[in-house]
């Protein structure tokens, strides 16, 4: 509880102290009350990496569920090798964000990329993908789809790993087939999952930071500029520390509204009796 409080409460009252004052964080802040609120309101920058932030989190969360099911579905078959299916889709997710950074920019590199390449091989455009503006926000969706996927999978993979087995029997019985069988009866059960995956995603998006940081910092043209690397470039490098708290308040709220709303929906659609 201590550290809790130490590392938790104590810097999330302090941000909202500090949102109130104007202050380059090296010296004594000046109160300046809702100066920065109003400052926020009426910043053309932030707005767009709101509407990017969102952007991302509707492209993100939806992508990486969907591509997750047929996975787990695969995942959980009972074949040789198995073992090692599973540890390869969840390596990319202990991967370090700066080594996935590398490796993508490698990768969508415009003039020696392999994608490109691959590209050139089918006789189609090249692409600019990191370096275009409207390009760079679906690229980085692409590398956090990659990277999270594995995480969404095993959360599917455990849900359908405790899909009672006389459930499945009994809809064999019935004359339902292998895909009616997972419609009917798997993907329902699946719901409790979604819904964990839904809440989790979506603060993990709202909060990305890391990958735009490796790859494109938040260009071109600040096509890729979300909001926590707004903030960091209003607090580390503008050094505009009160107003960078008064986006992470903003944030805060954004996240704690959007997360209420998605566990009283879970709970209104997620119909499970414990065993």
């Amino acid at each position: 509880m201590v550290l809790i409080a130490v590392f938790g409460l104590v810097p999330v009252v302090w941000s909202l102290l500090l949102s109130f004052q104007q202050t380059d964080l090296t010296s004594a802040g000046t109160w300046s009350g809702a100066a920065n609120y109003q400052q926020m309101v009426h910043d053309p920058v932030f707005w767009q990496a709101a509407r990017q932030t969102l952007l991302y989190c509707v492209l993100f969360v939806p992508i990486t569920m969907a591509l997750a099911v047929p996975i787990a579905v695969l995942l959980n078959q009972k074949v040789r090798g198995m073992t090692f299916y599973r540890m390869a889709v969840f390596a990319p997710l202990v991967t370090s964000t700066v080594a996935t950074g590398v490796i993508f920019s490698w990768l969508f590199n415009p003039q020696i990329g392999l994608v490109n390449a691959g590209l050139d091989k089918l006789g189609l455009p090249q692409q600019g993908f990191f370096q275009s503006t409207g390009e760079a926000l679906p690229a980085v969706v692409a590398m956090t789809v990659w990277g999270w996927l594995g995480f969404a999978v095993i959360i599917y993979l455990s849900a359908l790993q405790n899909v009672p087995r006389e459930l499945m029997e009994a809809a064999e019985l019935d004359g339902c087939g292998r895909v009616k069988a997972f419609r009917k009866v798997e993907l329902p059960l699946l719901a409790p999952a979604s819904s964990f995956l839904l809440v989790w995603l979506t603060i993990n998006a709202l909060q990305l930071f890391d990958e735009v940081y490796v790859t494109t910092k938040g260009g071109p043209l600040h096509a890729s500029t979300v909001l926590v690397y707004y903030l960091y470039q209003q607090a580390f490098v503008n050094f505009n520390g009160g107003y960078a708290a008064a986006i992470g308040c903003a944030l805060f709220v954004v996240i704690l509204i959007v997360t209420a709303i998605q566990l009283w929906l879970g709970r209104r659609t997620s119909h499970y009796e414990a065993g």
